[in-house]
């Protein structure tokens, strides 16, 4: 990727011409000029259109998120639409991309006897300036000086920023030959392998430290290392889970999230939509619309789920009539 010579007789003038084409400032009724010095200052001082944001995430564990202001999430999505969509990457990626979801990534593995889990410390952290531009803006693609700006808009100082709206793209195509080569090595052994972001799953009858040395030594020639707390070993006579799902013999909800949907939606349908009882500030419009979200969700992992099905029904019911009924 890194080989320009394709690129050796583009002029300056055709390469600006290139850029304004992609049309990452969208419909903007601008001069030539003004677009040009807009995204040339945008891509030098990328880093100033971010703040830092503090999450919780499960566990207590608190994560920091790069987040780019208006404008520039702007020329990222622009850019995610009219380049990094078009790009193709690996099959064994099932995250970030249009069509896939955590049900395609846990399918795959269902009713295996063995499922071995493994993540990827600091995912995005890792993925450097220099891996975006020769992974995804290289020389096949984009004549260097468009190929560095367009990684400049990708990335927040040396990597890749984990509230950006490219980033997932991007991921998967930096992690494109880990997958093909991962997924050769295993579909030789009759192994099942699938990536959503940066959890690695295999299932399948093998031997768990044979395909955990080689996912290591794959991922240290990337720069990538194992988060040894969050491997994990399932067996078929335990309840086996791949991205929340559970997959021993179908794919299904979690249990105690089935057991709790339901007591939430008896309480609803005999009572009424009432927030307060989930310690909720929403309007009870909202609060039944993000009810029956919780419901297809559970039916989109199991369609046949007749109870939840009925349960639908009601819902969407009580939904019409509290369009009909404003409630106070």
């Amino acid at each position: 990727m890194g080989n320009t010579d394709i690129w050796k007789y583009c002029t300056g003038e055709q390469c600006r011409d290139m850029l304004l084409e992609l049309r990452l400032l969208g419909n903007v009724d601008w001069s030539r000029e003004k677009q040009l010095a807009c995204l040339y200052s945008l891509s030098n001082h990328a880093e100033n259109h971010y703040h830092l944001k503090e999450i919780t995430g499960k566990g207590g564990r608190q994560r920091t998120l790069q987040v780019p202001d208006a404008f520039l999430k702007k020329v990222q999505k622009n850019l995610l639409r009219n380049v990094l969509d078009g790009l193709p990457v690996s099959s064994y990626a099932t995250a970030y991309r249009k069509g896939k979801s955590i049900l395609c990534n846990a399918v795959p593995h269902t009713g295996k006897g063995k499922i071995l889990k493994l993540d990827m410390r600091d995912f995005f952290g890792n993925i450097t300036f220099f891996q975006v531009r020769q992974s995804v803006f290289g020389g096949l693609l984009f004549p260097g000086s468009v190929g560095t700006l367009l990684t400049h808009l990708c990335c927040y100082r040396d990597y890749l920023p984990q509230g950006a709206p490219t980033s997932g793209a991007v991921s998967n195509l930096v992690l494109k030959s880990f997958d093909e080569s991962m997924g050769n090595w295993c579909r030789i052994r009759e192994i099942t392998y699938t990536r959503y972001c940066d959890d690695m799953t295999f299932s399948g009858s093998f031997d768990s430290r044979e395909v955990k040395n080689k996912v290591e030594s794959y991922l240290r020639i990337l720069g990538f290392e194992l988060n040894p707390k969050k491997t994990k070993v399932l067996d078929s006579g335990t309840r086996q889970m791949v991205t929340g799902i559970v997959v021993n013999e179908k794919p299904q909800a979690d249990r105690d999230y089935r057991r709790r949907l339901r007591q939430e939606c008896h309480y609803c349908l005999k009572y009424g939509p009432d927030p307060g009882r989930v310690s909720s500030n929403k309007s009870k419009e909202a609060y039944l619309a993000g009810l029956v979200g919780k419901v297809n969700y559970v039916l989109q992992i199991n369609p046949e789920d007749m109870y939840f099905k009925e349960i639908k029904r009601q819902l969407t019911q009580l939904q019409r009539e509290a369009g009909e009924f404003p409630m106070q």
